[in-house]
């Protein structure tokens, strides 16, 4: 195969797959017995180049352990990675994937060492891949970075402490820009920023993946910051996959029973509208991951359960052009 025909597959592959991810944690029951809590279990999906993916969920449906299980910080139970089309398997595979893969953390607060100065914090990535011939271009980097997100330079000499929650996460995300990446996890990255601070570093993710040809895993509860910035979004209860399909399709016409009652959940800010909209309760609490239900796990709040849905889990398939559902009663739900 000649380098050309390389070039054209690897421009049309996605930038990253995912093929039945699993990750379990072995709990402990006491009498030397333990159990496996599954909070992935068999999640697959495709981010393209310079594309973000929305992955959206109630707490504890396995969103993070996906993030974190894609960059390998977890080692995954079973499943497949593939970053540009080659799998992660070796320690020197993951080695090379985390030059051009990173995490945004969900803390600002925790995720920052409070002894470093945001110069060293930045500057980590680039002393760790040793990104620099010597200490000044090292020092024009971190300040190129601080630019870019909005900090000033005279910031560089500080600690994280004196910083608000807004510019915390700025340095956390210049920290993440560091090494050049091409894919970016951002688990929950404004969920602990005031709503006005919320809106700027959303649009600041924006701007940096159109300057930067970034793709992105975006992980978050809120509906709306996910619309706002997802090309494509996934929804996941239990630590499965219930559906996926571009923004506007998966809100303006959910399929799954669960994406619908969180769909519905979501405010509008026109109060016609919100009046006539009817919002969809689901009765019951999230089952515990330790002792999921049978087949479908959504089949113990959903109003359209049958005998089939306790017996078999439902395929995860396509049923219109890049609309993916798990649900054997589709048709009755909709």
């Amino acid at each position: 195969m000649s380098d050309t025909e390389k070039n054209l597959i690897d421009a049309s592959a996605p930038l990253v797959e995912v093929n039945g991810l699993k990750q379990y944690f072995n709990i402990n029951m006491g009498m030397f017995r333990t159990k496996p809590l599954k909070a992935v279990d068999g999640v697959s999906f495709q981010i393209n180049k310079g594309e973000t993916l929305g992955l959206v969920g109630e707490s504890g449906c396995g969103k993070t352990t996906v993030g974190r299980t894609l960059l390998h910080l977890y080692k995954p139970t079973a499943g497949e990675i593939y970053f540009k089309g080659k799998k992660i398997e070796t320690k020197q595979d993951i080695k090379e994937f985390r030059k051009k893969a990173t995490m945004v953390f969900q803390d600002p607060y925790s995720s920052l060492n409070p002894r470093m100065t945001v110069s060293d914090i930045i500057g980590e990535p680039l002393d760790i891949h040793k990104l620099y011939a010597n200490k000044a271009e090292r020092q024009e980097k971190i300040l190129e970075l601080m630019e870019n997100v909005g900090l000033n330079s005279e910031h560089a000499a500080r600690y994280a402490h004196e910083f608000s929650g807004g510019q915390r996460q700025r340095i956390g995300i210049a920290r993440a820009l560091a090494i050049n990446p091409e894919f970016i996890v951002c688990d929950e990255p404004v969920s602990a920023l005031d709503v006005s601070i919320q809106a700027q570093v959303i649009n600041m993710f924006a701007d940096l993946q159109e300057k930067m040809n970034l793709s992105y895993l975006f992980i978050a509860h809120d509906l709306l910051v996910v619309r706002h910035i997802s090309d494509r979004i996934a929804v996941m209860y239990l630590g499965k996959m219930v559906e996926l399909a571009d923004a506007k399709e998966i809100y303006d016409h959910p399929l799954h029973p669960y994406s619908k009652a969180l769909m519905s959940a979501v405010p509008v800010p026109d109060p016609k509208i919100a009046r006539a909209n009817q919002r969809i309760a689901l009765g019951g609490d999230i089952p515990s991951p330790l002792n999921a239900p049978s087949g479908c796990p959504f089949r113990t709040r959903c109003a359209y359960a049958t005998e089939r849905c306790a017996m078999e889990m439902p395929e995860f398939k396509e049923v219109s052009k890049g609309h993916f559902v798990a649900c054997h009663n589709m048709d009755q739900a909709n």
